[in-house]
């Protein structure tokens, strides 16, 4: 129960921000929170991470389903065998590609918005971060646990 919990709190969080960068952020473009450093930037991505396949939607929607039906398989076969860290790690992949991939199915593009101007790095959006952490948290456990209990 906590897990659905969970991705319904991060599924929220994700879609609501991404309704209000497209009522407030959309019309002005652009707003510095930290001058030429940190920006809240309107963007419709048409590809993936760092706009790498642009505007191949069907092949993303078909991608991040199978990706997205894989990992909840895993995790619900996975669930009882206790490993709170690594459950924990795919309800963030698993919330971060079906945030996208509802953007990808509803509007036909990706709404990112966060924008670090000081390293031109890409724009993203919450679905990445849980995307980002869920990989990062997933590689420590690879790399640092033990997984006795994982097929």
């Amino acid at each position: 129960m906590f897990y659905i919990l969970l991705a319904i709190i991060l599924l929220f969080i994700d879609q609501y921000t991404k309704y209000l960068a497209e009522l407030y952020l959309k019309p002005i473009g652009s707003y510095p929170l930290i001058q030429d450093i940190f920006h809240l930037t309107y963007a419709r991505n048409t590809g993936a991470a760092f706009s790498i396949l642009q505007n191949k939607q069907t092949f993303l929607i078909i991608i991040s389903s199978i990706v997205v039906l894989g990992l909840i398989f895993y995790l619900i076969k996975n669930l009882r065998k206790g490993m709170f860290l690594f459950n924990l790690s795919l309800v963030f992949i698993i919330c971060g590609a079906l945030g996208n991939l509802i953007d990808r199915v509803r509007l036909n593009f990706v709404i990112d918005f966060f924008s670090f101007t000081l390293i031109n790095f890409a724009i993203f959006n919450f679905a990445d971060i849980f995307i980002v952490s869920g990989t990062i948290l997933l590689s420590y456990m690879i790399l640092f646990q033990e997984f006795k209990n994982v097929e």
